[in-house]
């Protein structure tokens, strides 16, 4: 699924995004661009997502409890990392700015920490390693259809939808999805975790006020 992200905001931080960019966010991004460019170059990636991914059995059996952390930066391939990062770069900016780089890399990495510890006791004997940021990314998501839920995101360049519809869309996907009998080397309960923390965290952690009563009046 491809997104156009379209606001006035948007536009000015396309033109000015090398002065612009908040911190927190660039370095994410460049930290995840370094780490992913590394690994492809190594010839060791199967080694690398067993010692860095998350492998459920061996976070649980030998105590690997840094996969926890370093999964968030490990992707599987160019478009994994390309969709992870755009939508990185999408809400990442506007949030980060609003709330401020401690909040922002709090949030961020609860949620990814978080999807990462439910998935894995989900399935507590796997041995595939889980990698990327989605369940971190899919946190942000929910932040960010909360605080800006009439922002407008064309899906596919054509289809004008608001921010909240999209979240809501994404949401459902990832629930569905997550109890189905079909293989799929997409994690969805990653992301659905990532969600559900988001949600909790904004209820609870950041800023109540922030929640939109008129969010749910579809």
């Amino acid at each position: 699924m491809r997104y156009q992200y379209t606001s006035a905001g948007f536009k000015q931080g396309f033109r000015h995004s090398s002065i612009s960019m908040p911190s927190g966010v660039k370095f994410l991004l460049i930290t995840n661009i370094v780490v992913f460019i590394l690994m492809e170059l190594s010839g060791e990636k199967s080694f690398l997502f067993r010692s860095f991914g998350l492998v459920p059995s061996l976070f649980w059996q030998k105590y690997k409890i840094w996969q926890l952390f370093t999964y968030l930066f490990i992707h599987g391939d160019w478009l994994h990392i390309l969709l992870n990062m755009f939508m990185l770069w999408v809400c990442g900016q506007d949030l980060e700015t609003q709330w401020g780089k401690k909040h922002f890399f709090i949030f961020y990495f609860i949620c990814g920490l978080g999807a990462g510890l439910i998935t894995v006791l989900f399935d507590i004997h796997s041995i595939t390693p889980i990698v990327g940021a989605s369940g971190a990314i899919y946190g942000l998501l929910v932040a960010y259809g909360f605080t800006y839920p009439n922002r407008i995101l064309l899906l596919y360049g054509l289809l004008p939808i608001k921010a909240k519809y999209v979240v809501l869309g994404l949401g459902l996907i990832a629930f569905f999805a997550s109890f189905s009998a079909n293989q799929s080397n997409i994690s969805h309960i990653t992301h659905l975790s990532g969600m559900i923390i988001g949600f909790m965290f904004i209820c609870f952690s950041l800023n109540r006020n922030s929640i939109r009563v008129w969010y749910f009046r579809l």
